[in-house]
């Protein structure tokens, strides 16, 4: 297993964090409006980087590989029949059970990411267990490339979930910013719990509105 750290979604997310005015308000950082605290964000194609944006920014962005940004989708499906057994797991050589997998145009592969205490960690993803998970679940096939991604969860309960890439993102922050010793505390953990929480939700509130 080939393993490197990936620092661009930790220098995204502090950007998304400092990218404010003089008066403590947050902005697009297209044209420099206040953004609400609900607002969308676009992914740079050529560095990964994630950016906030207004809604007239991001409009002008849809899922063209070939533009200089796209936009993130928000959509959030749970995914509770998706047939990934252990042995499937233990192929894709994930450490932990938190991962997210999603296909970069960049690099023309699919790439994995799992969260660690000093951010997030790519592993080298085997093609063919990739490949079988997908034939397994069909569902995957639907993956917008880039801004969404399988994120599983399976420090106990097994749970599956098609997310925006910024969510994933975000998961790996709320980790590194609340680990604490080598079993990284009970914060952490409730972190972890209410932010899948926060995805379940989102995902049923989805499927009313659909």
């Amino acid at each position: 297993m080939v393993l490197s750290s990936n620092n661009e979604p930790l220098v995204a997310l502090r950007r998304l964090i400092e990218r404010r005015d003089a008066r403590g308000d947050e902005t697009c950082e297209l044209c420099g409006s206040v953004l609400t605290a609900q607002h969308s964000h676009l992914i740079e194609m050529a560095t990964g980087r994630l950016l906030c944006a207004c809604d007239v920014c991001a409009t002008s962005f849809g899922n063209d590989g070939k533009a200089r940004y796209r936009r993130v989708p928000q959509r959030v499906r749970f995914l509770p029949d998706l047939d990934l057994t252990d042995e499937q797991w233990d192929d894709l050589m994930i450490p932990i059970g938190l991962a997210f997998f999603f296909r970069s145009t960049p690099q023309n592969r699919v790439v994995a990411f799992y969260p660690s205490p000093a951010g997030p960690t790519e592993s080298l993803l085997p093609l063919e267990a990739w490949d079988s998970i997908v034939a397994a679940n069909p569902v995957l096939r639907s993956l917008e490339p880039d801004v969404e991604a399988l994120l599983v969860n399976r420090l106990r309960e097994a749970e599956y979930y098609i997310a925006p890439i910024d969510e994933c993102y975000r998961l790996v922050g709320l980790i590194r910013l609340h680990w604490r010793g080598l079993g990284g505390g009970a914060r952490v953990w409730d972190e972890i719990a209410a932010f899948f929480d926060g995805l379940r939700k989102r995902s049923r509130e989805g499927e009313a509105d659909a």
